[in-house]
């Protein structure tokens, strides 16, 4: 079990390493048109007729996420103004979210409901896998440790589910910025690299 932990940790932190890596590869790439994610963001959402989201500007890096609750596309502070081919990349995947939710995605409707579970292990698995590593190798120890592991086990196994949808928005967001002449030629290709790295 405990291999399996530290397999988990790895991967998730090389994970991590790799998308931030990526965006700020091309996140000084302007594209041609000099649109902002924000704009890209509006302009996917109109034309797919979702114009009861709202695009907001969200504190931090990389933290941007569609909110089907709030109906509200957040943009980080490096996405939300950036005319980065990287920015525009994330702002587009976000918006294949919502347009997931809209058309009532099946795999999407999965993860959604999966989404506290992950939000509350993610919050405290370490926290009782310490608190089980102070108790050491008694009964009670032994029980938080395992309780850790397990929440951790459900966070790995939500990322595994949720594979088939990040897939999606990312296909969704390459065809949407293809199609409708947001980038082109070599913008695609690096577009493509960040949400590649993203899932």
């Amino acid at each position: 079990m405990y291999a399996l932990l530290i397999l988990g940790l790895i991967i998730s932190l090389a994970a991590s390493w790799n998308v931030n890596a990526t965006f700020r590869r091309y996140e000084k790439d302007s594209n041609s048109r000099g649109l902002t994610a924000a704009q890209v963001a509006r302009q996917i959402l109109d034309e797919n007729g979702l114009y009861q989201i709202r695009v907001e500007r969200i504190s931090g890096k990389l933290t941007d996420h569609y909110d089907p609750s709030g109906n509200v596309i957040r943009l980080s502070d490096s996405v939300h103004d950036s005319t980065s081919v990287a920015a525009i990349g994330v702002a587009a995947h976000e918006c294949g979210h919502a347009v997931q939710h809209e058309v009532g995605y099946f795999p999407m409707k999965i993860r959604s409901a999966v989404i506290p579970v992950t939000q509350i292990g993610s919050k405290f698995w370490y926290i009782i896998f310490l608190i089980g590593l102070v108790f050491g190798n008694s009964q009670a120890g032994q029980i938080m440790q395992m309780i850790g592991i397990l929440l951790f086990s459900a966070i790995v196994f939500f990322q595994l589910i949720t594979l088939p949808v990040e897939f999606d928005a990312s296909h969704r967001a390459m065809k949407t910025l293809e199609s409708r002449y947001i980038l082109a030629g070599e913008e695609l290709t690096k577009a493509r690299k960040v949400l590649t790295a993203q899932r």
